[in-house]
C-alpha cells in the first residue's frame, strides 16, 4: 500500500480553518468550565451548608460519571424537544464547558484548600469578612497553583473537543471526514488530523512549562 498525502495538501486551508474551529471551541469551554469550576469549587468547600454543598456534589456525580458524548448528544438532540434550538457551536461549548466544570472545580477546591489556613485567619483578624478573605487573599493564592491542573485540563479539552464534530460543528475532524468523503484516502487524512493535534497539545504544554518556569523563579509557585 502506499500512502497518498496529496489530496490532504491539497486542502491544506479547510485543515487550518477546522483547526482555529477548535481552538475557539476549546478556549471558549475552558473559559465556561472555569467560571463554573469556581462556583462549584467554592460551593463544595464547605459541607455544613448541605444544600448547596449537595447540589454541587450532584453536579460533580452526573458531569464525572456520564460519557461527554451522551452530555452532548442531550445538549444538541435532547432541547430542541422543549422547544430550545441551540447553535450547534453553542451546544459544544455547553457540553465541553459543563463537563470540564466538574474537573475545574476539583481543582479548584484542592488549590484553595492547600494554602495556608493562617491566611484565612490572618485576614478576618484585619477585620476582612469570609468573602473578602476570599476574593482578596485566598483566591489569588490558590490561582497560581491552579495553573499547572488547569494546563492539563486544557490539553485534554483539545482532544475531547474533537467529538463536536458529531454536532455539525466544522472543526478540525469536521473538515478531515469531508477531504475524507471526497478522495477517500482515510489513512492519510487521520494521520494528518493526529500531527495537528499533536501540534496543539505539544505547543499548549510547553508554553504552559514556562509559564510554570517564570512562577518558579519568581517564587510564586512552591
Amino acid at each position: 500500500m502506499i500512502l497518498d498525502f496529496s489530496p490532504v495538501f491539497a486542502d491544506w486551508r479547510m485543515l487550518l480553518a477546522g483547526a482555529a474551529v477548535t481552538v475557539e471551541v476549546t478556549a471558549a469551554s475552558l473559559l465556561l468550565g472555569c467560571a463554573i469550576g469556581l462556583l462549584v469549587g467554592i460551593g463544595r468547600l464547605n459541607p455544613a451548608r448541605r444544600f448547596v454543598y449537595g447540589l454541587c456534589s450532584a453536579y460533580l456525580l452526573f458531569f464525572r460519571g456520564t460519557p461527554l458524548l451522551v452530555q452532548l448528544f442531550i445538549w444538541f438532540f435532547g432541547l430542541p424537544q422543549f422547544g430550545l434550538m441551540l447553535p450547534a457551536w453553542a451546544c459544544g461549548v455547553l457540553g465541553l464547558g459543563m463537563y470540564s466544570g466538574a474537573y475545574v472545580s476539583e481543582i479548584v477546591r484542592g488549590a484553595i484548600e492547600s494554602v495556608d489556613k493562617g491566611q484565612n485567619e490572618a485576614a478576618r483578624s484585619l477585620g476582612m469578612s469570609g468573602a473578602q478573605s476570599m476574593r482578596k487573599i485566598i483566591i489569588p493564592q490558590a490561582f497560581v497553583r491552579m495553573i499547572p491542573p488547569l494546563g492539563n485540563e486544557f490539553i485534554a479539552l483539545i482532544k475531547n473537543s474533537a467529538l463536536v464534530s458529531l454536532l455539525t460543528i466544522h472543526d478540525l475532524m469536521h473538515e478531515g471526514q469531508k477531504i475524507i468523503s471526497v478522495s477517500y484516502r482515510s489513512l492519510e487524512v487521520y494521520l494528518v488530523i493526529a500531527l495537528i493535534y499533536l501540534v496543539m497539545t505539544s505547543a499548549t504544554a510547553a508554553a504552559l512549562r514556562l509559564i510554570e518556569k517564570r512562577l518558579r523563579a519568581g517564587g510564586m509557585v512552591q
